[in-house]
């Protein structure tokens, strides 16, 4: 191959590079060898895992964290569905990435190929898109397309399957080939100035409203961004990112105020499940909606509660109407009635019953009740400043969202799929480690989720990223057996029992730290014993099998609307 040429593996890496992409997550196969083999030559920094679900999960941390496109890389047939699963995850946390697939060669299709698929029909109903490419000239372009899709609007995961022999094509060195840097951009969505003024309009002329955001905000420029425009427009302004919806215990009593509200923003959050799909009494017969989102599918749900219901529907994307809602002053300024309801939601989602600060667990059973483990993990955090959390799992996940403050957290997200979280933290540290910060990333899970990814842990001894990760082990699956004792009853609480395994052991073989506690005065020596190593960790942790917390406050402490 002369030098003005290169073949279609090179220009795939090449405008990667050119797009800004720094990391490619990958786990290798057979119909992307050709792309190995032209990373060899390129600026990107591969991260080789155990797992292709575990790539994209990283990827979506990744993005999420840096602010750019992460990119998933994996082979065809058994290699795609694999990483599909976690597809679903990354459509929920709304992260920029592209998933890159092998695939069988197109001079094979139809003939029984090896490992032949219908990837990007797979893949289509999880992403934005999904594309198979047809020919290897047209690679760079296809690329381009998709990272200005996977940012635009409401962002998410896109998908490109490339045909083997595309890739080990080769063609001569054209400027056609080179996608223009605007091809890849986001595509702008703003709402008009009308559009603002009415919505800023309805907001002053109601008396309870609450802006509700979807995971696109979760972030840490988004939750700036909200707190800034909550002090501007004294409209409480909050992140809906857990599939526990109005009874995630990180919003505290948020469900009794909601009943309240009579005006409800939605401002790229969907009305779905997690809001109980605006239904009474969970939302008031007579609340209004107005919708902000890059989606226009998302009116449709509104307006199959009642015509009345909803007061304006905004085409734009949540960021950019955030943007110009801040630069817009609110002339009128707050009414006092305003100013009490933003001070009675702001009093509902911090409340947490103050019995939590006694609860103690069982030394006599060796087991470590989860707010003790939270206590700890909180004081581990306070002398740790920057310490990203991580939580995932069905009920241990849920208590360090209510009881843990931490400046920067992700969670499972409202897909509400256990198992992220190792690769999570290992794509968060990938951005740490490039940018040089070395503050913590500490990871709480339960054990059902531990057999997901533990193998993750090899990556994350390999690449040299410390990541603590707490395991809530109370030998079941906790959530379904809740379940099964609340629907059920004890008698047919069955199936759902795992075995108290060490896998701070299983950890420990990856080349991790390990530490096993089994009360609770053993957790601050070994928070700071797993932080001294400098090594990946494992803390394997007894609790006590408890039911995840839904908060409700006293009658006493709630409005003469809710008493």
């Amino acid at each position: 191959m002369s030098t003005s040429e290169l073949r279609g593996a090179d220009l795939v890496v090449r405008v990667l590079e050119r797009l800004g992409v720094r990391t490619v997550f990958s786990l290798s196969g057979n119909h992307i060898m050709p792309i190995y083999d032209a990373l060899v030559e390129s600026s990107l920094r591969l991260i080789h895992v155990r797992h292709e679900a575990a790539c994209v999960h990283m990827a979506d941390a990744y993005a999420r964290l840096s602010g750019e496109v992460g990119v998933a890389l994996v082979t065809g047939g058994q290699g795609h569905t694999n990483a599909c699963a976690a597809l679903f995850t990354a459509q929920a946390t709304e992260a920029p990435l592209l998933l890159l697939s092998g695939h069988a060669g197109t001079n094979e299709t139809g003939l029984g190929a090896f490992q032949e698929l219908r990837q990007a029909a797979i893949a289509a109903p999880m992403t934005k898109a999904a594309w198979t490419a047809e020919r290897a000239d047209d690679l760079g372009h296809l690329l381009a397309r998709a990272a200005g899709l996977a940012r635009s609007g409401r962002a998410g995961p896109v998908h490109v399957s490339l045909p083997v022999d595309l890739l080990e094509s080769v063609l001569p060195d054209a400027a056609g080939l080179w996608p223009l840097p605007a091809s890849a951009a986001a595509i702008p969505m703003p709402p008009s100035r009308s559009e603002i003024s009415e919505l800023l309009l309805h907001l002053q002329r109601a008396q309870r409203p609450l802006i509700l955001c979807g995971p696109g905000q979760s972030g840490a420029g988004g939750r700036t961004a909200l707190r800034r425009l909550q002090s501007q427009l004294s409209v409480p302004a909050l992140v809906m990112e857990s599939p526990r919806g109005i009874n995630d215990p990180t919003l505290g009593a948020f469900a009794e105020v909601l009943a309240e509200a009579d005006l409800v923003v939605l401002l790229g959050k969907p009305l779905d499940f997690t809001l109980k799909f605006g239904r009474a009494p969970f939302v008031a017969e007579g609340a209004g909606f107005i919708v902000v989102d890059a989606d226009s599918r998302s009116v449709d749900r509104i307006e199959s509660l009642g015509s009345k219901r909803l007061r304006l529907a905004m085409r734009a994307a949540p960021s950019e109407a955030i943007d110009a809602l801040l630069a817009t002053p609110d002339v009128t300024g707050a009414r006092s009635v305003q100013l009490e309801w933003l001070a009675r939601v702001e009093a509902a989602v911090r409340y947490r019953p103050s019995e939590w600060q006694s609860v103690t667990g069982s030394p006599a059973t060796g087991r470590v009740h989860p707010l003790e483990l939270c206590a700890a993990l909180q004081r581990f955090i306070d002398g740790h400043a920057g310490t990203l959390l991580v939580c995932d799992g069905g009920e241990i996940g849920q208590w360090p969202q209510a009881a843990v403050e931490a400046p920067l957290r992700m969670i499972n997200g409202v897909a509400g799929s256990i198992g992220p979280s190792l690769p999570f933290a290992i794509g968060a540290s990938v951005v740490r480690q490039r940018d040089g910060v070395t503050a913590p990333v500490v990871v709480v899970m339960g054990d059902g989720t531990a057999g997901f990814h533990i193998a993750e842990f090899d990556t994350a001894v390999r690449y040299g990223l410390p990541v603590i990760v707490v395991i809530g082990n109370d030998a079941r699956w906790n959530a379904e057996h809740q379940i099964q004792l609340r629907d059920y009853g004890a008698d047919r609480a069955l199936h759902c029992e795992l075995l108290p395994t060490h896998y701070e052991q299983a950890a420990a073989a990856f080349g991790a730290h390990a530490e096993f506690v089994t009360d609770a005065s053993q957790l601050d020596g070994a928070f700071q014993r797993s932080r001294q190593s400098g090594k990946s960790a494992c803390i394997n942790v007894m609790i006590e099998s408890v039911p995840a917390p839904v908060i409700r406050r006293p009658a006493t402490t709630m409005s003469g609307a809710q008493r």
